[in-house]
């Protein structure tokens, strides 16, 4: 069991069930393309030919934020709304797929950019995921 998914368990309100699984799993995919995406952005600064990166590094800052931010917002579990998470759940899963997208567009001459696609999938299904088991 991951710590992510430990420390949602000792929660005083946890219930337990598949939504747990699915919790905890978004919450880690969300903390590593975060931190992926802005690994990445960074390594698109020192290209050469930066000028032809300057979408991917704005798309990966920006899903680097939103995917810290849905993070955060999902470890908290006193008083949720779900309108909220399911507001933050959609806003992640449309930034992992335009990163995504524009990373996968660099990922042959980019591995870092390959990575960051690779990531950003993980983290746009572990979102749909949780979304369907809120429904």
């Amino acid at each position: 069991m991951s710590l992510a998914a430990q420390v949602l368990e000792t929660h005083p309100t946890a219930q337990g069930g598949p939504n747990r699984d699915a919790l905890a799993k978004c919450v880690e995919e969300c903390f590593t393309c975060a931190q992926v995406c802005t690994s990445c952005a960074d390594a698109c600064l020192s290209e050469p030919n930066i000028a032809e990166m300057t979408k991917c590094v704005r798309s990966a800052l920006d899903c680097a934020d939103i995917c810290d931010t849905t993070g955060r917002v999902l470890s908290r579990q006193t008083s949720t709304d779900t309108n909220v998470v399911r507001s933050v759940l959609e806003a992640c899963a449309a930034a992992c797929k335009a990163c995504g997208d524009e990373c996968e567009r660099h990922a042959t001459m980019h591995e870092h950019c390959r990575i960051c696609a690779e990531a950003c999938r993980r983290c746009e299904q572990a979102c749909r995921d949780l979304l369907a088991s809120l429904a």
